[in-house]
C-alpha cells in the first residue's frame, strides 16, 4: 500500500477542516538552490496547485484558499512579476476547464484594479463559468493584502452610515465580516505554510484569529498530496477550544447531545 493510501486512512473524513488556507512560500528559494532563475520555482510550484486542488476536492474540504500574489509582491523584480502573471494567466487557461468538469468553483480575493484588462477578462470569465458548481470552492488571493482588505471595509462601512443604510450602533463583529472580500466564505480552520517561515504575511488578519496553523520546512515545489494529508491529520488532533477551557468544551459538546455531567 503507498504512503498516501495509509495517510488517506487515518484521515477522519467526518473531521475534515472546512477551509484550508496555504500561504505557498519558497518558490525562489526552491529554484535558487538548483542554480535556476526564480521564474522555474514559481512553474514548479503551479504543479503543486494543480495536485494540490485535486488532493482537497477529492478529499472532500469545502474551501481551498491559495495566497497566491500579495500587494507587497509588486515591489519585486519587473521580470518576476511578468513572469508571475503570465504563469496565472497560463494556467487559468489551460486548467479551467478541467476545474469546471470537476466541480470547483474559482474565486478571486485582492485589488484587481491592478491587474492587466486581458487577466481580469481570463478572471471574470472563469469565476462566471464555475459559479454554480457546487465543488470545492478554491480562493485564490492575488494582489491581495489584509490590511488593505480591512481599510477597504472600514471604508465601506463609514459610507453606508453615511448613508444611512446602516447605524454606528448596528456595526458589530458579524456585520463588519459582511464587508470582507471573504464575506460568503467562512473563515479557515487550518492555515498551512510551507517553507518554516513563522509569520503570517499580512493574510486574512480578520479571518485567521482562531485558525490553527501548520508550519513546513518543506518548500513549495516540493509540497505533496501526502503532506497534505499530514496536516490535515496534524489539525484532527488539536482540541479547538476558541478562548474556552477544556472542561467548557466538553461540557458543550455532551450539551450538544442532550445530556449533562450530571447526569
Amino acid at each position: 500500500m503507498s504512503v498516501y493510501s495509509e495517510l488517506l486512512k487515518r484521515v477522519d473524513k467526518k473531521n475534515l477542516p472546512t477551509h484550508v488556507a496555504i500561504i505557498m512560500d519558497g518558490n525562489g528559494r526552491w529554484a535558487q538552490k538548483r542554480h535556476l532563475v526564480r521564474v522555474k520555482g514559481h512553474e514548479q510550484g503551479s504543479k503543486v496547485v494543480k495536485r494540490i486542488v485535486e488532493t482537497a476536492s477529492n478529499l472532500g474540504v469545502k474551501v481551498l484558499s491559495l495566497y497566491a500574489f500579495s500587494k507587497e509582491n509588486w515591489n519585486r523584480p519587473r521580470e518576476e512579476v511578468d513572469a508571475l502573471m503570465q504563469l496565472l494567466h497560463r494556467y487559468l487557461l489551460v486548467e479551467s476547464n478541467n476545474l469546471i468538469k470537476n466541480g470547483v468553483r474559482l474565486s478571486i480575493i485582492g485589488d484587481r484594479k491592478s491587474l492587466s484588462p486581458t487577466l481580469n477578462e481570463l478572471i471574470s470569465d472563469v469565476c462566471a463559468r464555475s459559479e454554480h458548481n457546487t465543488g470545492t470552492r478554491v480562493v485564490i488571493a492575488l494582489s491581495y493584502s489584509g490590511r488593505y482588505e480591512i481599510v477597504e471595509a472600514v471604508k465601506a462601512v463609514i459610507k453606508d452610515v453615511q448613508d444611512k443604510k446602516i447605524a454606528p450602533d448596528d456595526i458589530d463583529e458579524e456585520l463588519f465580516g459582511n464587508y470582507l472580500f471573504t464575506k460568503d466564505i467562512p473563515d479557515p480552520d487550518l492555515l498551512i505554510r510551507t517553507s518554516a517561515e513563522k509569520r503570517i504575511s499580512n493574510f486574512m488578519l480578520w479571518q485567521i484569529a482562531y485558525t490553527e496553523l501548520y508550519i513546513t520546512k518543506t518548500l513549495w515545489p516540493d509540497f505533496t498530496k501526502e503532506e497534505f494529508l499530514r496536516s490535515i491529520i496534524s489539525f484532527q488532533k488539536r482540541e479547538r477550544r476558541f478562548g474556552m477551557t477544556g472542561d467548557q468544551l466538553i461540557t458543550q459538546k455532551n450539551s450538544s447531545r442532550g445530556y449533562s455531567l450530571n447526569e
